[in-house]
């Protein structure tokens, strides 16, 4: 990609499009991989390493037509980003973790780390289609091509990435393309970073521009809020009423964040994310 800050930013379509998850080509690492509790969100305690019981001998959820009714809510919320066909397919070059059981600790290790990655190409590439973050589009093209070089290491150099520097040094970035993109909010935006809005009564308030980086809007009524323009990057939107909000210009929303939430048809949303059949 070029360097130049004035070149047109890439169309954000192709590389989301590969940050989707497709469990067709996926060793169901997310049902074996990760660890889990009970809880309402699942029904048993899941160690992990340990493959769900309900993983089919072909990679395939057994009860997934009915995870919510079965006690498994926490699956139909979860969002790999696409990293469980990268590690299946790439990472590993199609071999499975039960064909080769040697294969299996090093993949479910690097799995996550490939979460991580395959999350801040997602938000670099929204930050990139943001057009008044212009001033920082040829940083974050910069982010964006660093990101995508670790995605393609070997698992020993994934395992041992250290993610969490790098996390934090693309969050400067999105830090200035988000002040930058709701710049001009001023006056009405409002920073509730990391606020606790858990149950919060915020039915049809304007949001516009507000900064809700890591609120905890757990619960809370946001019928008909305004949310265009506003920042929702790691926001809990867990059992949050969103019937007749407007998100269609909200950035650094997640597929699921929205998976975790409460909407219905009135609920507009932006047009890279899809209506959780649930609503």
């Amino acid at each position: 990609m070029s360097e130049n800050p004035g070149a047109a930013v890439p169309s954000p379509g192709a590389t989301r499009l590969a940050l989707v998850s497709d469990c067709g080509n996926c060793f169901g690492l997310c049902c074996v991989a990760l660890a889990y509790s009970a809880s309402a969100d699942f029904a048993i305690n899941k160690p992990a390493g340990k493959p769900c019981p309900n993983l089919q001998q072909d990679f395939r959820c057994g009860i997934h037509r009915d995870l919510r009714q079965s006690g498994f809510r926490g699956c139909t919320v979860y969002d790999c980003f696409g990293a469980g066909q990268k590690v299946s397919q790439q990472t590993f070059e199609g071999r499975d973790w039960r064909a080769e059981p040697g294969a299996a600790a090093p993949m479910f290790e690097v799995f996550p780390v490939m979460r991580q990655l395959h999350e801040l190409l997602w938000y670099v590439t929204e930050a990139l289609a943001l057009p008044k973050a212009r001033p920082v589009h040829a940083e974050l093209r910069a982010a964006l091509e660093e990101t995508e070089a670790f995605t393609d290491l070997a698992p020993e150099a994934l395992r041992d990435l250290d993610v969490a520097a790098h996390r934090g040094k693309v969050n400067q970035l999105l830090l200035k393309a988000s002040e930058l993109a709701r710049a001009d909010f001023k006056g009405k935006k409002k920073d509730r970073r990391g606020a606790d809005l858990m149950g919060a009564q915020l039915k049809g308030v304007d949001l516009r521009g507000a900064n809700l980086r890591g609120a905890f809007l757990i619960a809370a009524d946001l019928r008909g809020a305004d949310l265009r323009g506003a920042d929702l990057i790691g926001a809990d939107f867990r059992d949050a009423r969103l019937s007749g909000a407007d998100l269609t210009e909200a950035f650094f929303l997640t597929q699921a964040q929205l998976n975790a939430a409460k909407g219905d048809a009135t609920t507009k949303i932006p047009p890279s994310l899809t209506r959780p059949a649930h609503w």
